[in-house]
């Protein structure tokens, strides 16, 4: 097949250099051209220099790049690419956008999260957000996409089996996450300066991240009913990686006729995850661990039990600029052109 033309906007972001850095290996999958507003005319290579030879494409103008490409990565800020989403339409280009403009269902969810509103209501209705795991079906030849977030993916893929089987007590699930400091974007802030961060540990926009309505979102799509959730993030001095451990009161397994024992539940989640390559049920006994997964596609989960409060403990890890962002739109950009999932993202994770 011939290669897709791609284009990348934001390529000197992290999601956005993570991007070009997966993109170089895709068999199937031709960087046309990448853009920065704040460095245009300058070579990828001259602000990263480990794409030195590998890729120095010189970064340019959305417009340029639009004529350019068949599918667009859009790494920016929310409130942006709408605009971007407009200008693709027009020009018969995809848009696989990796912000938070697409995410959201309900309008007023993201004016309340984020302080703005959709300015093309229309646009909202050819999009659809998709963790692949779960919702791949749902693409129907949409032309965009709304990539999901880093935390969100995380905590679905912790959490799918027991909120679809509705083996979960209702407003009872309490997530504790902790992210790199990549998470937080390339832009410095008073939190990711070196002497705040290093030798820190500490929580952050508590019971208020904007995450919050779309790990709802995805867990209510799931159950088929309204779900909360109490999610506190953390800041890891750490690059990369997001671990996440939910914490889940299950129902009474007598009434529902269910047998929820550790065993029942690990054998759910091995059948729930049989086909599905990036998501990996560990052994019985192990912990999911950051180190298992940095630089790769690929998201852990570990189930631990305690049966003195009979709560359920499962624990995710994922890179969070793969898995949580550049990894998933890939995997995305698969699935609307109809290749292999795994396709350019067959990455494991070095052993040290």
């Amino acid at each position: 097949m011939d290669k897709i033309k791609v284009g990348v906007i934001g390529a000197t972001g992290y999601a956005g250099a993570e991007l070009v850095r997966l993109l170089c290996n895709h068999p199937y999958a031709e960087i046309a051209a990448i853009s920065s507003k704040s460095f245009e005319g300058k070579k990828l290579s001259e602000v990263y220099p480990n794409f030195l030879n590998v890729c120095d494409l010189v970064l340019t103008n959305e417009d340029d790049l639009l004529a350019k490409s068949q599918v667009v990565f859009a790494s920016l800020p929310h409130g942006l690419s709408e605009e971007i989403a407009v200008k693709c339409l027009e020009k018969g280009v995809k848009l696989i956008d990796i912000g938070a403009d697409f995410r959201l269902k309900d309008a007023q969810d993201y004016k309340e999260w984020y302080g703005l509103s959709y300015k093309y209501p229309q646009l909202h209705e050819q999009s659809v957000y998709i963790i692949p795991e779960l919702m791949r079906d749902s693409y129907k030849g949409q032309p965009i996409i709304g990539n999901p977030g880093c935390y969100p993916t995380s905590i679905a893929l912790a959490l799918a089996p027991i909120v679809k089987n509705n083996m979960f007590e209702e407003n009872g699930i309490i997530i504790d996450s902790k992210s790199g400091a990549t998470g937080a974007g390339r832009n410095l802030t008073q939190t990711t300066h070196f002497c705040d961060c290093n030798e820190g540990f500490a929580p952050y926009k508590v019971a208020s991240h904007r995450h919050t309505p779309e790990i709802e979102q995805t867990l209510s799509s799931l159950s088929g009913k309204s779900v909360k959730v109490s999610f506190t993030p953390h800041l890891l001095p750490l690059n990369r990686g997001i671990i996440s451990t939910c914490y889940v009161n299950l129902k009474d397994s007598y009434e529902n006729d269910k047998n929820y024992t550790y065993d029942a539940i690990y054998d759910l989640y091995k059948d729930f995850y049989k086909n599905e390559k990036f998501v990996r049920v560990l052994p019985k006994g192990s912990a999911a661990n950051l180190k298992n997964v940095k630089y790769s596609n690929y998201c852990d989960v570990s189930l631990h039990f305690d049966e003195r409060t009979n709560r359920f403990i499962i624990v995710s890890a994922i890179d969070n600029m793969v898995k949580g962002a550049a990894g998933q739109a890939i995997q995305n950009m698969n699935i609307m052109f109809n290749l292999e999932e795994d396709t350019g993202l067959n990455l494991v994770a070095p052993a040290f």
